[in-house]
């Protein structure tokens, strides 16, 4: 599932997109003050940097606060989304609720959470259980017991298991095995030889020997202890897949019988047994990674036992510490968020209690949030536009020269079949048998864990559910799913604040809507990843060979372009794993051009606020990323993330669109200029 972490537009209301003819919005846009030209860097010339040109007046009046990691227009949004969410949990909690209610759980879980006195008076023994059995540990198969007890509290230990539907057979759930196990956000932390990276690398240690304190243990067998706990995950991390090398899906396909995991990968592991405990019993699964498995079951027999008690150990206590109390907290924060992200302080508990609860349990909440904050009228607005860049996409691959035509028969069905969700679902999910009560925040999620664990089990051998959404409708983001072939559209996505809809014209709108989010989710199905499942949502080569060598040489001019890029010193963009996002991206932009060149503005090229039509279409579009980011966060995400920083997100597809050049009057030798021959030339 490719996720969009979009930033959109300038801050806070709900945006009825507009009628796609779109000439009223034009003229009542004319008599208003623009918008867009408060964002704009005087400065800056847009054809030595576009994105300062277009955002950078906004980003010098909004420093990032000292309690974020980045900030930007999607920040300002959220910022209005923890308000309404905020008074919805308030109202739950005000008075008693029926039990079992949606009421009811958001009410008690919001009472339990926000009272930190029960927190501080409990301390961390709502993990004592776990802790205990932890241990109890005498031998490598007991801490085997323990990881797999601990997967349904969602702490990742040793490795990733999962139920969701099969790559090669989309109608089928199936059983998922994959790497995991680390406590730093990739392999490439723990083995990158830059200097802040092993500076990084320093400061986990310490991290976990003080979260290890925290548990009771003195300061210097805490300390020996972090330090033979992070050489254990540093050996998981060198028999993990690079992060390029994880987003293709063939080569992480790999289905064999539970039998065969344990015989050729996993001898101490009986899979087959294993999976029986948690009423499972697959005739396969599907292994990402074996050749992790097959370093696992190595590194676990030459690791002692007390250091595989600690790593769980730590494991546990960091997974529910922001849940305990303060000192627990702290110490998470200081080096998930201050270390990692560059955070100065914490964000209010109110607004990480909100956090939390939408992983919890976002869905009770969003049935409530879109009654009051989505109205149903508005879904047809969104549809529309999405169908508008459809065909869009269509007109394009009819008049690719490089595809033949029996390809194109099926990338058309492919298109055909996308499956658009927006704004919420028309099947809620219910959550009847999820219990939550006023006792304690950490029980709370514990509870929720288990529930989504025991519902993802419940899927296996079961028809899949089309139907469902795997983000709230109250989450500032968007996805396309390659398994069922289909956009989602979260409600949230669409917010943007200070503008009266009125005052957006429809060059904007299909410049941040149109091309930064529906044309960017839709071609994602036809990006280096999403082009290998067919329009059924199978994982199937529909390609003839010579069109896939094509295709593949045309992405490789994109992975050069983006590696080409050093947003730090000595970090560059990873090209190939970033690939995905940027074909998305400039596709995206493509098809809002196409969509936008029907409209009545563009073809009345009447100018407003000095730009003209086109101008505002690709201003439009670097509003969506207009963002700053602590150097740490960008550090984090240039290791980690499949997404390339935000700024590159939109210098690069710029660069190499014919049209952004003639709006802007991009000469050859500026640096927002590429020749034709070197631009990327794909849909």
């Amino acid at each position: 599932m490719t996720m969009h972490l979009k930033a959109l537009s300038t801050p806070i209301r709900l945006l009825l997109l507009l009628a796609l003819a779109g000439g009223a919005n034009a003229a009542t846009s004319a008599a208003a003050p623009d918008f867009l030209a408060a964002n704009v860097d005087r400065k800056a010339d847009p054809a030595t940097d576009f994105f300062q040109y277009a955002n950078g007046g906004w980003l010098k009046r909004n420093p990032i606060p000292a309690s974020e990691a980045a900030w930007g227009v999607g920040n300002v949004v959220q910022e209005q989304l923890y308000v309404n969410l905020r008074k919805i949990n308030e109202n739950a909690a005000r008075s008693a609720q029926a039990a079992g209610s949606d009421q009811q759980k958001i009410g008690d879980f919001w009472s339990s959470a926000m009272d930190k006195a029960k927190a501080e008076q409990r301390g961390f023994h709502p993990l004592d259980a776990e802790l205990a059995r932890i241990a109890a540990i005498k031998s490598v198969p007991d801490a085997l017991d323990v990881a797999f007890a601990l997967q349904p509290l969602r702490v990742g230990a040793l490795f990733s298991v999962g139920v969701s539907q099969d790559e090669r057979a989309s109608d089928t759930m199936a059983l998922h095995l994959g790497q995991g196990g680390l406590g730093l956000p990739d392999r490439d932390f723990y083995l990158n030889a830059d200097k802040a990276v092993a500076k990084t690398r320093a400061q986990y240690v310490l991290h976990i020997a003080r979260t290890l304190a925290l548990l009771g243990r003195d300061r210097a067998g805490a300390a020996d202890a972090a330090a033979k706990v992070m050489a254990f995950e540093t050996a998981l991390a060198k028999v993990s897949r690079k992060l390029e090398d994880l987003r293709d899906p063939v080569a992480n396909y790999n289905k064999m019988t539970p039998a065969d995991v344990t015989a050729k990968h996993t001898p101490s592991i009986d899979w087959t047994a294993r999976l029986a405990a948690w009423n499972l019993h697959p005739a396969a699964v599907i292994v990402g990674q074996p050749e992790f498995f097959s370093g696992l079951e190595a590194l676990m027999a030459q690791t002692p036992v007390p250091v595989l008690q600690d790593y769980l150990r730590y494991h546990l206590a960091d997974g529910y510490a922001s849940f305990l109390s303060k000192r627990f907290d702290d110490e998470h924060f200081s080096f998930h968020d201050g270390v990692l992200n560059g955070q100065k302080v914490q964000r209010p508990r109110w607004k990480q209690v909100l956090d939390a609860q939408d992983g919890a349990m976002g869905m009770v909440l969003g049935r409530i949030f879109v009654k009051e904050y989505f109205p149903e009228a508005a879904k047809k607005r969104y549809v529309d536009l999405v169908e508008a860049i459809r065909t869009a996409y269509l007109d394009r691959i009819n008049a690719l020269e490089w595809m033949s035509e029996p390809t194109k028969v099926k990338a058309r069905a492919k298109l055909a079949a996308i499956t658009t969700k927006v704004g919420y679902p028309d099947h809620w999910k219910d959550y009847g048998t999820l219990a939550i009560g006023r006792d304690s925040y950490c029980a709370n999620m514990m509870s929720a864990s288990r529930w989504h664990f025991d519902d993802m089990l419940a899927r296996y051998g079961k028809p899949v559910d089309r139907t469902e959404w795997h983000m709230t409708p109250q989450t500032y983001n968007a996805y396309y799913n390659p398994s069922n072939n289909e956009i989602v559209l979260p409600a949230a996505i669409f917010m943007v604040n200070g503008v009266k809809d009125a005052d957006i014209d429809d060059a904007v709108v299909y410049g941040y809507a149109g091309a930064s989010t529906i044309g960017h989710e839709i071609t994602h199905g036809f990006d280096d990843q999403g082009r290998q499942f067919d329009a059924a949502g199978n994982l199937a080569d529909w390609w003839s060979a010579d069109d896939a060598k094509k295709f593949e040489a045309r992405a490789a001019v994109m992975i050069k372009q983006f590696n080409g890029y050093m947003p730090l010193p000595g970090m560059h963009i990873n090209g190939k794993a970033s690939l995905g996002e940027n074909i998305a991206d400039y596709g995206g932009i493509l098809l809002g051009i196409d969509a936008f060149k029907k409209t009545a503005q563009y073809k009345e090229g009447k100018t407003i606020g000095g730009l003209t039509p086109m101008q505002r279409y690709f201003m439009g579009y670097a509003l969506g990323w207009m963002a700053q980011q602590r150097e740490a966060s960008l550090r984090r995400g240039l290791l980690s993330d499949v997404h390339a920083p935000g700024k590159w997100r939109v210098l690069g597809p710029m660069a190499n669109i014919p049209e952004f050049h003639e709006a802007f009057g991009v000469k050859p030798g500026q640096p927002m200029y590429r020749a034709p021959a070197e631009r990327v030339q794909i849909w």
